[in-house]
């Protein structure tokens, strides 16, 4: 007798009269009663958020939207000018350029923050802690994730209303007091003063709302698909790719390789 097929989840499934998602009737529960971002946390947390959750998670997606022409948004909207009936392809170029440099630095810095307090061990005195962790990082030659910021050299305006936010919230957990301290200790090893970026920020307050941190990355991704989806629609309202094109094509300099 052939053995019977199983392929368990505790996330959605749907009948012919029925959707049910998290436990929950999804058109009788959910619809018009919970937000997208407590749905966001939800499905990836298993459990339901507390409100002062909920409004920590929606600042930081918030804070990760969008921030311009960077090269996320260049990559959609020049997608968009050479496949205007893909706009799935568009959203997804812009997707795919979020890396160590770009949005990428959510997951870095709250990798950062955990594996560091996990060294730690029991040692609960965060700049001793930072103090380390930096030496450790200028010893390996590695740059310390969510510090610096090309625009944003004094402050990043984000990162203050996040930590304030948190404690308000009762969420200003091991990460956010360790990136703080990180942000006091650093100029004793750099010898210079370094601003501590929103993205940072952002991964610090996601693995202290004990969200996995090998998943933060998808959270800034998620975030700036909305920012992308908004690039998108002012590319059709007041379009500038064709431009950026013909300036980058116009202005190429012809240096042909000498074998």
């Amino acid at each position: 007798m052939a053995e019977e097929l199983s392929f368990p989840t505790g996330l959605g499934t749907s009948t012919p009269e029925t959707i049910s998602l998290l436990g929950k009737d999804l058109a009788a529960d959910l619809m018009g009663k919970v937000g997208f971002g407590e749905l966001a946390f939800w499905l990836v947390a298993g459990r339901r958020p507390t409100a002062g959750e909920v409004r920590l998670f929606e600042a930081v997606l918030v804070a990760l939207a969008d921030h311009g022409f960077t090269p996320t948004a260049i990559a959609a909207r020049l997608t968009y000018l050479s496949a205007p009936d893909s706009l799935q392809g568009a959203l997804a170029a812009g997707l795919l350029g979020g890396g160590s440099r770009f949005l990428g630095v959510t997951e870095d810095c709250g990798r950062f923050l955990a594996d560091t307090l996990v060294d730690a061990g029991t040692e609960r005195d965060y700049d001793v802690i930072a103090l380390e962790a930096v030496r450790k990082a200028r010893e390996a030659k590695k740059f310390v994730p969510g510090l610096g910021h090309p625009v944003h050299k004094e402050q990043d305006p984000r990162t203050p209303v996040l930590i304030a936010i948190a404690e308000q919230e009762g969420l200003r957990g091991p990460h956010l007091r360790l990136f703080e301290a990180i942000g006091r200790v650093h100029p004793q090893v750099l010898g210079k003063k370094l601003p501590l970026n929103g993205a940072g920020v952002c991964g610090a307050a996601l693995a202290d709302l004990g969200l996995p941190t090998d998943l933060l990355r998808g959270f800034a991704l998620l975030a700036r698909a909305a920012g992308l989806l908004g690039q998108l629609a002012e590319e059709r309202r007041r379009p500038i790719a064709n431009d950026i094109y013909r300036t980058v094509d116009r202005n190429a300099v012809y240096e042909p390789r000498e074998d």
